[in-house]
């Protein structure tokens, strides 16, 4: 049985409960700001499992960070400002 500590850990979420990127967050948006912007690529970019950037970007995306478009994603003006 897995504690709910343990699940956090596992979990590594990209948005933290206060709205805000956490440090695997900001890997994934700047990642995006470098050109990667399929989950495949942002993966290679992090080296992050590829499931764990998925989630990570419904996270972002649903946050108001990151937008997708035609199956890529990209930075939106909340995204920018984070990493500036």
């Amino acid at each position: 049985m897995v504690s709910l500590l343990q699940e956090a850990v596992i979990a590594l979420p990209c948005v933290s409960p206060d709205g805000k990127p956490t440090k695997t967050g900001l890997a994934t948006l700047s990642s995006i700001k470098t050109g990667a912007s399929s989950p495949k690529e942002i993966a290679d970019a992090t080296g992050q499992p590829l499931f764990r950037v998925r989630s990570g970007l419904r996270e972002l995306v649903n946050a108001g960070f990151v937008e997708l478009s035609e199956e890529k994603y990209r930075l939106n003006d909340e995204g920018e400002k984070v990493l500036l």
